[in-house]
């Protein structure tokens, strides 16, 4: 796939204080990418100066083959942005609020009557687009928010902690909408500093702090960058005898170890679905009948502490 970002050496200084050091990275067409770490790592900073809202210190970034300080405007029309600040009229109706920004993007006429009623559509409130926005829950006017970003079709979607502050009924409508729009063709960079967010989400990861980008790859790629390990959980029978399987399965390459707790055999291993097939293979040969069997991954909340020494969300 073609990348639509690549950030070279980007960075950010106010006088002596360093907000980010210097970070690389791309991002290709269709992927959700996520930046994870704790409020101040440098997310916000970082989405400001892609947007072209703040001029970098240092460093450069292309989007769609545009510079973020050499062509910023051709960046703006490549880019949507969904910040943390909700940027509404709360007097205007959800169509009103969305014709505005719009004429702001240029639109007018059928084409932008056309496209506001589209948007509406992709944010799933269409049955309350003639309500104020002052009569909004926080979710649905997160989801106004968005809809703003959508309004021009951007090619890429960011996307600044828009959960921040909502209950979780809105926060699991906003986490589908992502899905959605992502389904649809958005490519989409997500900050966040709540891991299962990144989890659900995301098909790469960069784990930020103190401005620093420490990690970049897929949730297994970045459990086994730091050793994390894996566990495979077999659950059998009280007439089986679990310690002759675990004898035999601690003969296997990749199974770092092996034991059993009331029945149930834990297997460690850098990679449950590598092993499976010898796991069963192994119980089979012992006629020992496994009931059911769970895989246990560390999470990117694991990864966080090993690289930075310290919990996401302190």
């Amino acid at each position: 796939m073609t990348n639509i970002l690549d950030v070279q050496n980007l960075a950010k200084n106010y006088g002596d204080f360093q907000a980010v050091k210097g970070i690389s990275f791309n991002i290709k067409e269709g992927e959700i990418f996520s930046l994870l770490g704790p409020n101040g790592a440098g997310k916000t900073t970082t989405i400001s100066m892609l947007s072209t809202l703040y001029a970098p210190t240092s460093g450069d970034a292309t989007i769609a083959g545009h510079s973020v300080t050499k062509d910023p405007m051709a960046v703006r029309n490549a880019i949507g942005v969904v910040p943390q600040d909700l940027a509404l009229y709360e007097d205007l109706t959800a169509r009103e609020n969305l014709t505005f920004w719009g004429q702001m993007y240029g639109l007018s006429g059928t084409a932008l009557k056309n496209r506001v009623e589209e948007v509406l559509g992709q944010i799933g409130l269409v049955d309350k687009a003639k309500d104020r926005v002052k009569t909004y829950s926080g979710g649905m006017k997160r989801r106004v928010n968005i809809g703003v970003g959508l309004l021009h079709k951007p090619k890429l979607l960011f996307m600044d902690e828009p959960t921040v502050g909502i209950d979780p009924q809105s926060r699991r409508a906003i986490l589908d909408t992502v899905k959605d729009l992502n389904q649809q063709g958005m490519t989409v960079l997500y900050t966040t500093h709540y891991m299962e967010e990144a989890e659900e989400l995301s098909n790469r990861v960069g784990i930020i702090d103190h401005g620093e980008l420490i990690a970049i790859g897929t949730q297994k790629e970045l459990t086994q960058q730091v050793g994390e390990t894996e566990t495979l959980v077999l659950h059998i029978s009280e007439n089986e005898d679990p310690q002759a399987l675990v004898n035999s399965l601690k003969g296997i390459k990749e199974v770092l170890e092996a034991n059993v707790v009331n029945h149930e055999i834990s297997v460690i291993t850098p990679s449950a679905k590598d092993v499976l097939a010898q796991v069963v293979t192994k119980a089979n040969e012992r006629g020992i009948k496994i009931n059911s069997i769970d895989i246990r991954e560390p999470n990117l909340e694991a990864v966080f502490l090993h690289l930075t020494g310290r919990a996401l969300r302190d």
